[in-house]
């Protein structure tokens, strides 16, 4: 199993970015995924998430901002990133959204200047 996230890059405040992250080795469409991000002086944290059927939840900094959507013909994960902060600077990674982890991978850097 392999989760390759792509899309990241630098932007300023008040950009947009679009992230993706494909899934190889498993069935996409079976399971609940989410959008983590993690930056130098933070734990990993749960940014959005969206379940087989398509309901999503966010984070409450991010609400109303960020948008999660999956294509599970295409195996993948998207994160719309709208209004983008400096403190949305991050790692960014997907994984599933709840149960055993895949294994992580290493992610997209999005960093955002003031």
């Amino acid at each position: 199993v392999q989760l390759q996230a792509s899309g990241g890059g630098l932007v300023q405040s008040g950009g947009s970015l679009r992230v993706s992250c494909k899934l190889s080795g498993a069935n996409f469409r079976l399971y609940d995924m989410g959008w983590y991000r993690q930056s130098p002086d933070k734990e990993r944290e749960l940014v959005a998430g969206i379940t087989s059927d398509h309901s999503t939840n966010y984070l409450d900094s991010v609400k109303g901002r960020f948008t999660i959507s999956r294509d599970n013909v295409r195996r993948t994960l998207y994160l719309q990133m709208n209004s983008l902060k400096v403190e949305d600077t991050a790692v960014y990674y997907c994984n599933r959204r709840v149960g055993d982890m895949f294994p992580w991978g290493r992610g997209t850097l999005v960093t955002v200047s003031s």
